[in-house]
């Protein structure tokens, strides 16, 4: 077997190369100095000193050197020195200023010229030679090494404590740790240590957190680095950057290789422009002969994470590479419970504080959303001088993540104003009279971000299918503020623009993809609107013109057919449309108890409106009264 040569010690090839380098140098700054120099005979010297045409004389052992006028300029000359007895005295006599110089003995040329060969060789030396051996630190041509981070166990003490709401993901990982602490309890009966652990989910479900805490569980070498340091403008780089990766990795084992952000370097092969021979593809493939190099018995594990495990490559995701696939999902509502908890750790929570309430009113919140929550509540409550975060806090909390930030400073006319409380009150009325439709938490007419107002609906239960029927009251939900806004004012605004949206993908993915129109049938067609280059291949199934205006016009009848069942329900309801709109107008927020107590009866509520309002009005009223009696 061939013996690998050390790429760390210097070859006789680099030596030669690097002295022809200097050669070459010294040769060309040589031919710069002197062709700055004319030589002139000494005859010629002579009759130029009587013509007073030469200055700024130096006379040496060997050569007399000076300044000579050609023409308009003058240059640097030199000539032979030849014994002449009458040249200090004629010099004297034309007023020519010169000087003796006695010229260095050879030691001190041989010493000069060794010392800037030296000079040389040393900065060589510091630039190139020394960091390649000291580990490719401060190496101008060290970008080949990876700039994967090495930490044993977690980077900041992350363990399983302190990950909630993914308990099928932790159960999964715990084999992955007992293998690298105790291999031989599987190996004894022939199980093998998995190469590949891959993480999948949407993203803030915290797959990387769960990496750094399988590493802090482990306690072993933990090398993590995200798939977009592996490429680079210059070719080669990526693949000669997992190569470091891995042999570290060997070096250091049992350990971890954590991969963040897999689909930047494995998507799939073939797809879209540049062929097989651009730099992702090149690290892709090191990457697949690395997980191929090492064997089990190495104890080192690779683990990845991507939000799009549909876009890898098949070759990348298969077993004996990513023998496993965990799915990291959103957080039920025990699992967000679980989240709140860990996050709330480090806050001062009020002793009113329910967790599981908070829990409950955010469904699809996933960890860093949730998060997010809780930092939100604390900053809320030390804005107000709070002791500590109450239940309110968290739940303005929740709505400044759903809807952004309160914007009460807008200004916005009356009129507006009631155009945008029939827009929402429309959509809560819907809402309360479907019957599959999601409570309704409350109706607000404040600005949030970039809404004018909102309704919001919270579901009672987690749910993980929908049905057609829940869908379709859905389109008549997102419409119901269209539709309110053409019975009340006889004309419509652009306040629907996002509603119509939503509504028109909801339509399309109910004809096109999930089987739900009764022409159609249950069939599921791409239309070619997904992205190109996503690692799939550019070519699209072909369909007929016939089918594609199918459902266009079986979109276009469940959009008119939504519209219109809104309006039938909002003329039905309109008593309780107008009073809704008109509390929103006076409290700009209605809950959802007062909600439903308007929509079971909203003749009654409206005379108790009014006697509220006449209530307050003699609590006015009353002190003015007491005065001018005492009068």
């Amino acid at each position: 077997m061939k013996k690998k040569m050390n790429p760390n010690i210097v070859s006789l090839k680099q030596i030669l190369f690097w002295i022809a380098v200097f050669a070459v140098t010294i040769f060309l700054f040589n031919r710069s100095d002197t062709s700055k120099t004319i030589t002139l005979d000494y005859s010629d010297f002579r009759a130029r000193v009587e013509r007073t045409e030469v200055s700024n004389l130096v006379i040496g052992t060997e050569l007399i050197k000076g300044v000579v006028k050609e023409g308009d300029s003058v240059v640097n000359f030199q000539t032979v020195k030849v014994e002449d007895k009458d040249l200090v005295s004629d010099l004297m006599k034309k007023g020519i200023k010169f000087k003796a110089e006695t010229d260095k003995s050879w030691i001190f040329s041989v010493l000069g010229n060794v010392g800037f060969i030296l000079l040389f060789f040393l900065a060589w030396w510091f630039l190139l030679i020394r960091p390649q051996q000291g580990g490719g630190k401060g190496n101008p041509l060290s970008f080949g090494n990876t700039k994967a981070k090495l930490q044993v166990g977690s980077p900041d003490g992350t363990t399983f404590k302190d990950v909630a709401g993914c308990d099928e993901a932790k159960e999964e990982l715990e084999d992955t740790i007992t293998f690298l602490k105790n291999p031989k309890k599987f190996q004894k009966l022939g199980g093998k240590l998995p190469k590949g652990v891959l993480l999948y989910g949407a993203p803030g479900t915290g797959k990387t957190l769960l990496a750094k805490a399988t590493a802090g569980e482990a306690g072993v070498a933990f090398f993590s680095a995200s798939a977009s340091e592996f490429v680079e403008m210059f070719v080669g780089v990526g693949a000669s950057r997992v190569r470091d990766l891995f042999d570290k990795a060997k070096k250091m084992a049992p350990a971890i290789v954590y991969i963040d952000e897999l689909d930047a370097v494995g998507r799939r092969r073939g797809a879209g422009i540049g062929g097989g021979h651009d730099e992702r593809e090149q690290t892709l493939n090191q990457l697949l002969i690395e997980l191929d190099g090492f064997e089990s018995k190495q104890g080192i594990i690779l683990m990845a994470s991507t939000n799009r495990p549909d876009v890898l490559d098949p070759a990348l995701i298969r077993p004996g590479r990513f023998d496993r696939h965990i799915n990291v999902p959103a957080p039920d509502m025990k699992g967000r419970e679980e989240i709140l908890a860990v996050h709330s750790k480090r806050v001062k929570l009020a002793p009113s504080v329910k967790l599981k309430d908070i829990a409950k009113g955010t469904p699809g919140f996933v960890g860093a959303d949730l998060a997010n929550v809780v930092n939100e509540a604390a900053i809320l409550a030390a804005r107000f001088n709070k002791e500590a975060v109450t239940e309110s806090d968290l739940e303005e909390a929740v709505e400044r993540v759903m809807a952004g930030p309160q914007r009460r400073s807008r200004l916005i006319s009356n009129k507006e104003k009631r155009i945008i409380a029939y827009h929402e009150a429309g959509h809560t009325v819907i809402a309360k009279k479907t019957d599959n439709s999601d409570p309704v938490h409350k109706v607000s007419v404040i600005p949030r971000g970039p809404a004018l107002g909102y309704t919001m609906q919270l579901p009672l239960e987690d749910k993980f299918l929908t049905t057609k029927s829940e869908i379709l009251d859905r389109l008549c939900v997102l419409l119901g503020g269209r539709a309110a806004e053409e019975i009340v004012f006889k004309e419509i605004t652009t306040g629907a623009h996002d509603d119509l949206s939503r509504t028109t993908a909801y339509a399309r993915r109910m004809v096109s993809e999930l089987g739900m129109s009764e022409k159609l049938g249950p069939i599921s067609v791409h239309t070619g609107e997904d992205e190109v280059f996503l690692g799939r291949d550019i070519s699209r199934a072909k369909h007929s013109e016939e089918l594609l205006r199918s459902i266009d016009e079986e979109v276009s009848q469940l959009v008119k057919g939504s519209y219109e069942r809104a309006k039938d329900i909002l003329v039905k309801n309109r008593m309780a449309l107008d009073v809704l709109v008109d509390r929103l107008l006076e409290i700009e927020v209605v809950e959802a108890k007062e909600i439903d107590e308007i929509l079971t009866d909203p003749a009654a509520y409206k005379l108790k409106l009014e006697e509220m309002r006449k209530a307050k009005e003699a609590q006015k009223i009353q002190p003015m009264d007491e005065s001018v009696q005492e009068g």
